[in-house]
Formats: structure tokens, C-alpha cells, sequence
């Protein structure tokens, strides 16, 4: 099985979804989307899998910040076009696991992900 976990490093959510993986003896890679960037296709993979809705972090201050222009008639190429220029903006964290994508933690549902085989 393979596991990345994408996010930001110092974010609190992103901490204790590791903390848990780790906790469970989940061996996993880590990819921090604001220093190493992220790909457009890796966001598509992500919008296709789980809705641009799901992915963009509209809770976050990155978003909330946005000039409400920018806000306004958002669609997935917009969406995918604010998360490249604002990693910030993608939901954390991002699980992968064999090409099956959840996104934030929670540890109940991540429990029943690593249960399942």
C-alpha cells in the first residue's frame, strides 16, 4: 500500500493527521504543497475524485482574504487556478492511498480507511 499525506507542515490539521499515521504504524511519504509546489494534474486527479468544492479550503484566511471578485463564479478551472498560485488554498490534509483520495482528518474516518485493509 501506498500513502502520501499532502499539505502544509506547520499546519495544526496536517500535525495531527500525522501524528495519528504514525501512531497507527502507517508508513507514509509527506508532501509539502507550499514548498514544493503541486502539480495542475495532481489538483485535476483531486477535483475529478472528490468535487473543486471538497478541494478548495474556503474556510482558511488564504480564501477569505481573496478580493471578492475572485470569490464570485468560481468554477473548477478557477478553482484550480487560485490553488496553484495560493497553495494555502487547497484542503489539508490530502490522503492518498493507492489512488484513493480523502480529503481533511478526521480520526474516525481515517480509522475506518486503515481498518479496511
Amino acid at each position: 500500500m501506498s500513502v502520501t499525506v499532502y499539505g502544509i507542515k506547520n499546519c495544526d490539521t496536517m500535525k495531527k493527521a500525522r501524528t495519528w499515521l504514525e501512531g497507527q504504524g502507517v508508513a507514509h511519504d509527506f508532501h509539502d504543497y507550499k514548498a514544493s509546489g503541486i502539480s495542475r494534474e495532481a489538483l485535476q486527479r483531486w477535483c475529478a475524485a472528490l468535487g473543486w468544492e471538497t478541494v478548495l479550503n474556503r474556510a482558511g484566511t488564504t480564501f477569505r482574504a481573496l478580493p471578492d471578485a475572485d470569490k464570485a463564479g468560481l468554477n473548477e478551472d478557477r478553482a484550480i487556478a487560485l490553488m496553484l498560485a495560493q497553495p494555502s488554498m487547497i484542503k489539508r490534509p490530502l490522503l492518498d492511498r493507492d489512488g484513493t483520495f480523502t480529503a481533511g482528518f478526521k480520526p474516525d474516518v481515517y480509522e475506518g480507511i486503515f481498518s479496511a485493509g
